[in-house]
């Protein structure tokens, strides 16, 4: 499956969520916010949320420094 994730076309394989394209994308889940389709999402939400061919996702990585 295709899905847009920061305006890149990737092919993400067969994943049926959020959560378990971040955990294939083996980003720190901890230090990340992600946008679907226009929408920020709370990472409560991200188990539940359903993938589909096409979607767009947009995700900032939190890094702290000084």
């Amino acid at each position: 499956m295709k899905v847009q994730i920061n305006g890149e076309d990737r092919e993400v394989g067969d994943v049926s969520s959020l959560q378990s394209l971040l955990e294939s994308l083996e980003i720190p889940l901890s230090t990340l916010l992600v946008e679907h389709n226009g929408l920020a999402l709370r990472r409560d939400e991200w188990a539940e949320r359903a993938i589909r061919e096409g979607d767009r996702l947009e995700m900032i990585r939190i890094v702290a420094g000084g």
